[in-house]
């Protein structure tokens, strides 16, 4: 008996959710710019990923970065400093969405400049 092409392979099932699974914990506008951020600079503080991130606003980067917390792909670092300075910096298994980042800023420069001509 042969594949039904309609039908996934259990593999191509468990391939097809687990793409579901990443997309769950990276869904949304904002996440892959806020790791993007982190990741490019390896530590930021909250206003700095606010500066690189165009339209955010303060209460949705706050609510992305406890969700990346709760994800364990960002850890939260409180500096003992007057006042207070906070830092966020990918977490060693946040770091591993470094190759993803990668590959997904060539691929949007490339669609710009297919897209654009330029």
């Amino acid at each position: 008996m042969t594949d039904n092409p309609c039908r996934p392979s259990t593999t191509k099932k468990k391939q097809i959710m687990a793409v579901h699974d990443a997309m769950d914990v990276l869904n949304g506008k904002w996440k892959i710019s806020i790791i993007s951020s982190i990741c490019y600079h390896n530590q930021r503080r909250f206003s700095d990923i606010l500066t690189d991130i165009d339209g955010i606003s303060n209460k949705m980067l706050s609510q992305e970065l406890k969700a990346l917390e709760m994800n364990k792909l960002v850890k939260r670092i409180v500096l003992d400093t007057q006042p207070v300075s906070v830092l966020y910096q990918l977490t060693e298994y946040g770091k591993t969405l470094q190759v993803i980042i990668d590959n997904l800023a060539d691929w949007g420069t490339e669609h710009r400049r297919v897209i654009t001509g330029k």
